[in-house]
């Protein structure tokens, strides 16, 4: 009975220790001041375990539709090359501003530091990009773009997300151009063409 008191009467403290921590500001929460190691490696394994458990059971559809590439591709420069770059760009105010720094997704997995956690299995990669694009990732600076975006969409992404670290300057610029809408001599929109 004792020691239980002894083990309740330190938790207890601990926890006040703890709350005394948090409400001290003492931590920088500044994006300009990098996380102790042992916050970093927390938050690290917390995200990577957390998209990891969410992303295992879901089922990757056929990624190899040229229309897909092309989708997906003007949606990546659009929303995404601004933080995670394009071929031939190694930074940008935007990614040099975040922090963590947001991977550089036009080299390949194990260039940005993403060469395990399953990276190598073509599917669970997918699995997890998907993921990471619908959901985004807390206090990281990536958005959860499945409020505003289609599934269907976001796998378009993730298909050209697949061939990024292959495509040189050229191919990324032509794959990566939105199709502008074709008129009719009148000047408005063809039915059933997307503007």
């Amino acid at each position: 009975m004792k020691t239980l008191k002894i083990l309740l009467g330190l938790g207890a403290l601990g926890a006040l220790a703890g709350l005394g921590f948090l409400y001290s500001g003492i931590y920088s929460m500044g994006a300009d001041d990098e996380h102790t190691k042992p916050v970093y490696w927390a938050l690290e394994t917390l995200r990577e375990r957390s998209i990891a458990v969410r992303s295992k059971d879901i089922a990757v559809p056929p990624l190899d539709d040229p229309q897909m590439l092309l989708s997906g591709g003007a949606d990546y420069n659009d929303m995404c090359a601004g933080c995670h770059l394009k071929p031939g760009v190694k930074s940008s105010d935007m990614a040099m501003g975040l922090y963590p720094q947001p991977p550089n997704l036009a080299k390949g997995a194990a260039e940005h530091g993403h060469e395990g956690d399953d990276h190598g299995d073509a599917a669970a990669s997918a699995a997890r990009q998907f993921w990471i694009i619908k959901h985004g990732i807390k206090a990281s600076g990536m958005p959860a773009w499945g409020k505003t975006h289609y599934d269907a969409r976001i796998w378009a992404m993730v298909a050209f997300l697949q061939k990024l670290p292959q495509l040189d300057e050229t191919q990324y610029q032509i794959l990566t151009a939105r199709a502008e809408p074709m008129t009719g001599h009148a000047g408005h929109t063809e039915e059933g063409m997307a503007p």
